[in-house]
């Protein structure tokens, strides 16, 4: 026995042994899940410094639960149809029979990697629009639900209880009255403040509503983590929506002592909505145990001229850090320009490496993030990655009319993505997202007049004023920058 033991009351020795052995069981376990050297370093400094805050935010937020599957969509009738379609599509690859016009050959290698990692099928006959902000994209998609006739099916991650939340619910009851099915899929953690009254209200009329992984004690800390940050809206199978875009007031109003919501959303029409329509069906049957089949949700595809896009998801559903990988290679590939837009730059290792690696070897790399965010402590982050960036050559600029919440890539003015994933550990490797990669040339063209016109809005952060930045401020990103990998 210590000296000191004796004045230690024994059953704290038993919470403190108990304590020790699970922090070291923990610790072990992180070993042996074998993430990144920094994630893995970053846990179990995390556990030492801060042993009892530390060991709880594990339990809430640090378990990695890709590899035991939540859910998976390999079962999906729908899906097993589309298989078909994409071995021929990757045998055409092979064989250097791919005769889309529109793509350059070396694009071939992004194509061939979303239909292996995410089953994203290339669909040709499509029309794309670029919705810029809530105001333009709450009228398209609302338009489009006044002229439904069969089916709506919204899933998003946030749904508010304010004016924008409360019009589409009132538009969801008229359209269900009108015989129109209407099927929702909300996510439990991103729409917390809807009350039971929203939900019962909507139920009442004939509504289905569903939340995602509800969140509640005792099985809470294997829910929390994982997030669906889906944003989709389809209309009929024929229309469909996704982009940025939540259904919130702060989308139209912006936010106080911060200013207007800078946005991107994407409306496509053709045969890619057949594909959001799969993921869709999916997650219904994940929260509900429904199977959606049949030619009312799915039309028949066209393969006819039009815009090439492929519709790729990442999660816990996946084997894959499916849109992570994807945008490892269009920046890598990338033979002139690299365009990004992000809220939260807080990238995993390899994609930090793609962007200096890039920007080193002479590709004009751009980078926009808020010079004001939503989230203090995931500003710090994000600021924290800002000098290694400008010392390998990457144009940084923080955007000044507001919040800027869109989620861009543009590469080449040929590649061009929208989605919902930011450029952060919990998007890419955690949270339910889906990105539409486009090719084409005319698309990406406006999509990147966008970008210059947001860069305008924007301030360039040059390297010697950034090293020049108060002491405390530093001292606030350094260590953020050592949390950031858990975020």
């Amino acid at each position: 026995m210590g000296v000191f033991d004796q004045y230690i009351p024994d059953w704290l020795q038993v919470i403190s042994a108990v304590f020790l052995l699970t922090s070291i069981a923990i610790a072990v376990i992180i070993v042996l899940e074998k993430r990144s050297p920094f994630k893995t370093a970053a846990w179990i400094l995390v556990l030492v410094l801060i042993p009892v805050l530390g060991l709880i935010f594990y339990l809430f937020f640090g378990q990695d639960y890709r590899k035991r599957k939540i859910f998976s969509r390999k079962g999906l009738h729908e899906l097993g149809k589309l298989r078909l379609l994409i071995s021929n599509q990757l045998r055409q690859i092979n064989k250097k029979n791919f005769n889309f016009h529109s793509i350059p050959d070396e694009k071939e290698k992004l194509i061939s990697l979303l239909l292996k990692n995410s089953n994203a099928l290339l669909t040709t006959g499509n029309n794309a629009k670029i919705l810029n902000n809530g105001k333009t994209t709450f009228n398209e998609i609302f338009n489009s639900i006044e002229k439904a006739k069969h089916h709506i099916h919204l899933e998003y991650y946030i749904i508010d209880d304010d004016e924008i939340g409360n019009r589409l619910k009132q538009l969801l009851i008229k359209k269900r009255k009108e015989g129109v099915e209407v099927r929702v899929i909300v996510d439990d953690v991103g729409s917390w403040g809807l009350k039971k009254k929203f939900f019962r209200e909507l139920i009442s009329k004939g509504v289905e509503i569903y939340p995602f992984m509800k969140v509640r004690f005792p099985r809470l800390t294997s829910k929390l983590n994982f997030r669906n940050h889906r944003k989709i809206a389809i209309i009929d199978g024929t229309t469909g929506y996704t982009g940025g875009i939540n259904f919130a007031d702060r989308y139209l109003k912006g936010i106080k002592k911060i200013g207007p919501w800078r946005d991107t959303h994407l409306k496509i029409e053709g045969d890619a909505v057949a594909c959001l329509q799969v993921i869709f069906s999916a997650d219904w049957f994940f929260v509900s145990r429904q199977n959606l089949g049949g030619n009312n949700y799915y039309t028949k595809f066209t393969e006819g001229p039009g815009i090439p896009i492929q519709i790729s998801t990442s999660g816990p559903d996946s084997d894959w850090e499916s849109i992570g990988q994807a945008f490892f290679t269009a920046i890598t590939g990338a033979k002139k320009t690299v365009y990004l837009t992000t809220p939260y730059l807080i990238p995993p290792q390899y994609i930090l490496a793609a962007l200096t690696t890039s920007a080193l070897g002479g590709i004009d790399v751009r980078i926009i993030i808020p010079g004001k965010s939503d989230a203090r402590f995931s500003k710090w982050c994000s600021f924290s990655f800002v000098q290694k960036l400008l010392e390998a050559g990457v144009r940084m600029y923080f955007y000044q009319k507001g919040f800027i919440h869109s989620k861009l890539l543009i590469v080449d003015s040929v590649i061009s993505s929208i989605g919902t994933t930011n450029l952060d550990f919990r998007s890419i490797e955690t949270n339910f997202e889906i990105n539409a990669f486009i090719y084409d040339e005319n698309f990406t063209k406006n999509l990147e007049n966008n970008f210059i016109e947001d860069l305008s809005e924007s301030r360039e952060i040059i390297l010697e004023e950034w090293k020049q930045r108060k002491w405390y401020k530093k001292l606030q990103e350094s260590f953020a920058h050592v949390f950031s990998p858990m975020l």
